[in-house]
């Protein structure tokens, strides 16, 4: 999921330069309504500076890690899609600021609906499994459960606190180095009890 969400991030946010610089070397009219046709969609001054600004706020969440890129992404792509929806509103009128023309509206709407689904793609699903990062940072203070049961054993359940803890972390871009490559390597087994055991299995005496 974080290289999902990092990944995601980068590539639209690259993609948003690639259309800003674009229409900056084309030296536009800030505030024209009539747009000049780059990349196959209209742009003036202002939506250049834009996209790099827009871009420039992925790119650098991304950087930060998957759950900053995952919140920065959902709210982004929440408002190219609010975009689309008042900018066709406004076309061929002096209110046009953007100077939007059909393709940039079906754009915004298919970029923010894209942004949409990979910023809360294993985040905001109702189901989450036990073992997602996510599910574990919203029920830290719970004990992991094994099958239908719940643990008891104090040690169990320090332990199983204790991987909730690096999971949010690494899941956040953090975590010490030992950590994310002990979290690595339960990537394989799927189902808690095992992950718990085997994180126990690795833990280093006191």
């Amino acid at each position: 999921m974080d290289r999902v969400h990092r990944g995601g991030a980068i590539l639209l946010g690259l993609g948003l330069w690639v259309f800003g610089i674009l229409g900056l070397v084309h030296r536009l009219d800030f505030f024209s309504t009539n747009g000049v046709p780059v990349l196959g969609l209209s742009t003036n001054g202002l939506l250049a500076a834009v996209s790099l600004v827009v871009g420039a706020l992925l790119i650098g969440a991304a950087v930060r890690g998957g759950r900053t890129a995952s919140t920065v992404t959902v709210v982004i792509g929440a408002l190219f899609v609010l975009s689309g929806v008042l900018n066709v509103l406004v076309l061929g009128t002096a209110y046009n600021l953007l100077a939007f023309r059909m393709p940039n509206v079906v754009f915004s709407l298919i970029a923010g609906a894209l942004l949409l689904v990979l910023g809360g793609y294993g985040r905001f699903a109702g189901h989450l499994p036990t073992d997602n990062p996510y599910y574990r940072a919203r029920h830290a203070d719970d004990p992991l459960p094994t099958g239908q049961a719940v643990l008891h054993d104090p040690d169990d359940i320090a332990a199983a606190r204790e991987l909730a803890d690096v999971e949010r972390a690494v899941a956040q871009g953090g975590g010490t180095p030992e950590q994310v490559r002990r979290l690595a390597g339960l990537g394989q087994l799927r189902r808690p009890e095992d992950r718990l055991q085997a994180w126990r299995a690795g833990r280093r005496p006191v």
